[in-house]
């Protein structure tokens, strides 16, 4: 990687970032200069090209993302939900909505078991009782790259081998994932997701973000990460539609307790998938 090229990805790791940490509210032109170091001008142009999207719909989108999040996990009303993720008013919301899910918020909020059958997950009551340990995470600090890809193995697994050759200390260092997006509310199914590192790589230096602390219901899968996939149809199949518990639009957390690194065996490794509960 060039030096611009590694500017440009750098200028817009920090510019979604900050716009995730601000999505609720008004951002303006000087901000957006201030945190990427670039004229506006640039930063769209780099956004547009490096995300497909610019910036104003990046934001857009992530209002009405994280609404349907709030409006799955949560009890809240659809104005309050409209209005908390910075929307003006109910009429505004709806129509971003629409444009982006092509449903109605009601109509969302009403089937949600269509919604996890257009992911290819029959919410039917699971053979496997799932009891989640309810954890606080603290704050923790890592240090990362992002891509947008489909929530599958074969390009997660790409981005981890690329990942890795940056190098890490082999005592200390602590590996997560973050699923940025809710995969079930994606039409493509993609989201974006960073592979995070508790340390900062030997000989590269890597881009820095805070997981977020708080309350997390904890499920653990147990062998390859090739079958996680069947642990979140577990969760989502049943679990999530019945459990009374309230949750956070952030994002998912997977924390890689043993893994290819520290085990020889796929089936001993072990990921702890952290849902973010209020």
């Amino acid at each position: 990687m060039n030096g611009n090229s590694a500017a440009n990805l750098y200028c817009v790791y920090n510019t979604l970032h900050f716009i995730e940490s601000n999505y609720d509210r008004e951002i303006s032109v000087k901000e957006l200069e201030a945190v990427s170091n670039y004229s506006y001008r640039n930063i769209q142009r780099i956004f547009r090209y490096t995300c497909g999207e610019t910036i104003g719909a990046y934001q857009k989108r992530l209002r009405a993302e994280n609404a349907y999040k709030m409006m799955l996990y949560s009890k809240e009303s659809i104005t309050s939900i409209a209005l908390s993720v910075g929307f003006a008013n109910l009429a505004s919301f709806s129509k971003a909505f629409k444009q982006i899910f092509h449903c109605s918020p009601k109509e969302a909020q009403s089937n949600k078991k269509l919604l996890f059958s257009k992911a290819g997950i029959t919410p039917v009551e699971s053979a496997i009782v799932l009891d989640p340990a309810i954890i606080y995470l603290p704050p923790t600090k890592v240090y990362y790259e992002s891509a947008f890809l489909a929530y599958e193995n074969e390009q997660i697994e790409l981005l981890w081998s690329r990942f890795m050759q940056n190098e890490f200390p082999e005592e200390g260092t602590a590996y997560f994932g973050l699923v940025a997006d809710e995969p079930l509310i994606r039409e493509d199914l993609a989201c974006r997701y960073d592979a995070c590192a508790s340390v900062q790589a030997k000989h590269k230096s890597l881009p820095s973000k805070t997981i977020q602390g708080g309350r997390y219901a904890e499920f653990i899968h147990a062998g390859s990460y090739e079958t996680i996939e069947e642990t979140y149809k577990n969760i989502y199949a049943g679990w999530i539609l019945e459990s009374d518990l309230e949750f956070a639009h952030t994002p998912i957390v997977e924390r890689y307790l043993k893994h290819a690194d520290n085990t020889e065996s796929q089936e001993n490794q072990v990921t702890s998938i952290l849902l973010p509960i209020k």
